[in-house]
């Protein structure tokens, strides 16, 4: 798990622009989505890809434990597939090369071990599971089916993004999501990449302008209360 480092400086930056360290102090579950990231065998199994993140392996319980919050409230669990397809020229031909780059693309490769979701997740019937072919979920003709597309149909207006990698498709995705108007939260030991240094780097950007970085252990709770005060409503 990462060490989790957001300098005081940061955080009362925030305080001062908006007047809280928090960003949302409550969520309506059945208005909201958890978008899990890329969540692969490519990602999870050890000594399997050169896209290998070892400590996403160590977010797997978090991630669980959100889904089902959110799925119990009445949200949406949306997984994503990444694949680096080959018709992504510009990553392709100038971001990556020979062995590393062929691994990469036959490693994600659709149909593929290594595409598929990790058997440690908790994907339920029904979750939501797309393709992902660029780092952002959310940027149009990303996924199939559209994400977004997708959440404004369900008349879903928060998100909360977990998975992997955190400075990359997760950070993408939770950066179109504000910009999108989605309210979004970003939770910090439910993302994982390849050092504190860059997951860091990822939550200090989130909490000053993007979204409300947050624990499980905060998050959860928040979803289970607002489930609890609806069903006494309707019980009574």
């Amino acid at each position: 798990m990462h060490e989790i480092d957001i300098p005081q400086t940061i955080i009362d930056r925030g305080i001062v622009r908006r007047g809280t360290r928090l960003v949302y102090d409550a969520l309506d579950p059945a208005r909201t989505a958890l978008l899990v990231i890329d969540m692969q065998n490519c990602f999870l199994v050890p000594d399997y890809s050169v896209l290998e993140v070892p400590d996403s392996r160590d977010i797997v319980d978090n991630v669980n434990a959100l889904a089902s919050a959110v799925r119990n409230g009445g949200g949406l669990v949306v997984w994503t597939r990444h694949t680096f397809r080959p018709d992504w020229t510009v990553w392709h031909d100038h971001f990556a090369s020979g062995d590393w780059r062929d691994r990469m693309i036959a490693e994600s490769a659709e149909g593929s071990f290594g595409y598929q979701i990790g058997e440690c997740m908790d994907v339920n019937d029904a979750d939501l599971v797309v393709r992902k072919t660029r780092y952002s979920a959310l940027i149009p003709g990303s996924t199939e089916p559209d994400v977004a597309t997708e959440l404004r149909r369900r008349g879903l207006d928060t998100v909360i993004v977990v998975g992997t990698l955190t400075n990359v498709c997760c950070e993408s995705t939770a950066r179109d999501a504000m910009m999108l108007d989605f309210k979004t939260l970003f939770i910090a030991d439910a993302n994982a990449t390849r050092s504190d240094a860059e997951h860091n780097a990822t939550l200090v950007s989130m909490i000053q302008v993007f979204a409300d970085v947050r624990l499980p252990e905060e998050v959860v709770p928040m979803l289970a209360e607002r489930s609890a005060r609806l069903d006494a409503s309707t019980a009574g």
